[in-house]
């Protein structure tokens, strides 16, 4: 198919994709599925070989969130049951992270509820992550507590945090159907803020409430413009009592076809399978590994995950090996030049203007916009989603 061979070949030069030709992955048929998985594929071995990075959530602060993100069990007025508690103490969250890393998790990413975080809460998290630093050597630290205020971020990168997250979610476009509580330039303001302080940024999508093929391509572009090192890939967990629990648009072929046009797009930036994977990708899941380099091992912050052992015999029966604590996760020239993920060295990431945030510190989400041309409904599965009620604000051991 020319499509997917000048896709690899712009891969390969970390070239920016049209966005017909990211449409047009989105547009692929089933017959062509496995062609287009073997070609995204081929630019995520060049880039990242069969290494496959582990990271690990603690949610420090569970519910209790004054926004009202759709899609999120978390968000103000929620019934879903979930687990509810105030902030983890230090030695708490670090014997939650230790589950993780002993799993094999190389990056601990402490979440908290709330719209941003007070300069007590960075207080906080400060001595959170020195337990954690202190107790296990080299680990990698992100923090993702929502919307920052000046000063925040450099306060974090001193206190030791290595990254910042927060998703842009959806497009510009669409991100008021989802959240009315802040704005999408709320969003990118907190990225910037991360880039600016030195923290490496972590920002990506969701996908799953019958967005558009532009949408999920507008958000993609949006997040190469802003260079994250990193791109979370979430797939909505449609979790009774939120108002998109009824919304199951997604296919494991879908799935994959997202996956493949945000590496096409990103070719050179770490690619994590976040909230979700088990719910919609489910045996497809080992596919998924040729087209990202990063997954969440073990549960998510509202909800139960995969057991960790399953991950870790699916990573070495798909062929691929755990990324080790002393490898380095992304190529060299983004590790040496704070290059982006674009045809230019130190550069951004695409030939549009930034405009797009996104929605919230919690894992799993969508966008709301109007399918052009909807997919195949997925069934409901909802045997699949269960709220977690282990680890992290329990007293029973984590799944890791």
């Amino acid at each position: 198919m020319d499509l997917l061979n000048t896709l690899v070949d712009k891969g390969l030069r970390r070239e920016l994709p049209t966005r017909e030709e990211a449409l047009a992955v989105l547009a692929t048929s089933d017959d062509e599925l496995l062609d287009v998985v073997a070609a995204a594929g081929k630019v995520r071995r060049h880039w990242f070989g069969r290494r496959v990075k582990l990271n690990y959530l603690v949610n420090l602060k569970s519910g209790l969130c004054p926004e009202d993100c759709s899609y999120c069990s978390q968000r103000l007025g929620s019934s879903t049951g979930i687990l509810k508690y105030t902030w983890l103490k230090p030695e708490q969250a670090s014997q939650a992270a230790a589950a993780g890393l002993a799993g094999g998790a190389k990056r601990v990413c402490l979440v908290a509820s709330g719209r941003g975080p007070t300069d007590r809460d960075v207080d906080r998290v400060a001595g959170t992550i020195k337990a954690i630093k202190e107790q296990n050597e080299g680990v990698e630290v992100c923090a993702c507590l929502g919307l920052l205020s000046d000063g925040q971020a450099e306060r974090l990168r001193e206190a030791g945090a290595d990254a910042y997250n927060h998703n842009l979610n959806t497009s510009e476009s669409t991100y008021g159907d989802i959240t009315t509580t802040h704005t999408y330039a709320d969003r990118v303001d907190t990225v910037n803020k991360a880039h600016a302080a030195g923290l490496s940024a972590c920002s990506g999508l969701i996908a799953g409430m019958g967005e558009s093929d532009e949408d999920l391509v507008d958000v993609v572009y949006s997040l190469r413009e802003l260079d994250p090192d990193s791109v979370p890939v979430n797939f909505l967990i449609p979790v009774e009592g939120t108002p998109l629990a009824k919304e199951w648009n997604l296919t494991p072929q879908r799935c994959l076809r997202i996956l493949a046009m945000v590496r096409f797009v990103c070719p050179d930036v770490e690619v994590r399978i976040a909230g979700g994977r088990e719910v919609h990708l489910r045996t497809m899941q080992p596919l998924a590994l040729h087209l990202a380099n990063s997954i969440f091992l073990g549960d998510y912050l509202t909800t139960e995950g995969q057991a960790g052992k399953a991950d870790l015999e699916m990573i070495a029966d798909a062929g691929f090996e755990v990324e080790g604590a002393g490898e380095v996760t992304l190529p060299e020239h983004r590790v040496t030049t704070g290059g982006g993920c674009g045809s230019h060295e130190g550069g951004g990431c695409g030939s549009e203007a930034a405009e797009s945030a996104g929605c919230g510190s919690h894992a799993g989400g969508g966008v709301c916009g109007t399918a052009a041309s909807a997919p195949a409904v997925s069934e409901p599965r909802t045997d699949l989603v269960a709220v977690r009620r282990r680890g992290a604000g329990t007293d029973l051991a984590p799944n890791a």
